[in-house]
């Protein structure tokens, strides 16, 4: 039951990946000989399409849709809202086409054959099968450009400014070793300093002390 379930999540993985990458259009129809039919696809800007069709032609010594080489499909493909033709081409019966749209909106996709009524008469019956897949966007690569251009810069900015600041702590930090070193070195001129008034006070009293005694003693001998 474990292992049941574990292949239908992988299963289903593939399958939602594909759903939200690409929008897929899968059908079929029949048309005669002489018959062209459309289809309206809308199309986001900037959106890779692609298409394949197979036609298979009715035969009646087989009674089944059977592939001839000679069946040839057209398929033709516009802007609705400009009339701009965006693809023109005849390919063989089972074939592949793509193109990318410039504008957003309502793409009609036409399919007919290379016969006609007067070749193979109107009997003649074509099963037709249209897969259409609208991918991604296409990459705006001028726009990544510039993206990644102003991200760089922003990240040279940001490089200048660390530097900057590198360098400004690099001075207070040789600022605070100057101002340490100058705190030391006055420390210890305080301390000699002290020392020398020390000396001088025991100086000036053992003088005096020298000086009172000779003074008594002068008076003594009187």
């Amino acid at each position: 039951m474990h292992s049941h379930s574990l292949s239908s999540r992988r299963l289903l993985l593939p399958v939602l990946f594909l759903l939200l990458s690409a929008t897929v259009n899968a059908l079929h129809f029949y048309l005669d000989a002489n018959e062209k039919r459309c289809f309206v696809e809308e199309v986001p800007s900037e959106t890779v399409v692609e298409g394949h069709y197979r036609a298979l032609e009715w035969s009646d010594d087989q009674q089944q849709y059977v592939s001839n080489p000679e069946l040839g499909i057209l398929v033709e493909i516009d802007e609705m809202e400009t009339s701009h033709p965006v693809v023109r081409t005849r390919g063989p019966n089972d074939g592949r086409f793509t193109f990318t749209s410039h504008d957003s909106g309502d793409h009609s996709v036409c399919l007919s054959t290379n016969y006609s009524s007067s070749w193979f008469g109107s009997n003649t019956h074509i099963r037709l099968y249209l897969d259409i897949v609208v991918g991604a966007a296409k990459p705006d690569i001028d726009r990544d450009r510039s993206h990644i251009s102003a991200l760089s810069g922003k990240v040279r900015d940001l490089n200048t400014k660390l530097e900057d600041i590198r360098r400004e702590q690099q001075y207070q930090r040789e600022r605070e070793a100057d101002y340490r070193d100058l705190s030391e070195e006055t420390n210890s001129n305080a301390v000699w300093y002290s020392l020398a008034q020390i000396l001088v006070l025991i100086a000036t009293c053992a003088w005096q002390l020298r000086h009172l005694r000779r003074f008594f003693e002068d008076r003594k001998m009187r």
